[in-house]
């Protein structure tokens, strides 16, 4: 049973929503509504009506703190357009795990606490210590490999 109180499957060949995908039944356990559904800002979310009086965006000042746009009560878990991309599709509905590596940068350490007292840890010069004893991190290819690292 999922959340809705049927199968996983109980969507499964129904038209879809524009910005809908086939989600596999794992992902579709759990997820959420797929109607819409009004925030706690009393904005109605996965309508495609993307004005609506009560959001942040339509009373926007210099005072207003755009944290109150982050988190999932903004995100439909289900008519999201991000589901759309050929990442989120091989995810989702082929279960196909996403390629790590492709937005890391290995000149960069964030491993590490930044600006710990005392120990010189999050200094500028740290990261072109390290760049330094390992150019090859620079680009992110290794020549002796042949290959993108």
């Amino acid at each position: 049973m999922d959340n809705l109180g049927g199968t996983a499957d109980a969507f499964a060949g129904r038209d879809l929503d524009p910005f809908e995908i086939e989600f596999l039944p794992e992902f579709q356990r759990g997820r959420g509504p797929r109607e819409a559904f009004v925030n706690e800002h009393g904005v109605v979310i996965g309508d495609h009506q993307y004005e609506s009086p009560n959001s942040p965006l339509n009373q926007w000042s210099k005072d207003t703190d755009p944290a109150v746009m982050a988190g999932d009560e903004w995100v439909h878990p289900y008519k999201d357009i991000g589901f759309q991309s050929a990442e989120n599709r091989d995810y989702f509905e082929k279960g196909i795990v996403p390629q790590s590596g492709i937005f890391e940068h290995a000149d960069k350490d964030a491993a590490y606490p930044a600006f710990e007292a005392g120990t010189g840890a999050g200094r500028d010069s740290d990261v072109v210590d390290r760049a330094a004893a390992d150019p090859a991190s620079q680009t992110g290819f290794n020549k002796e490999a042949g290959k993108n690292g």
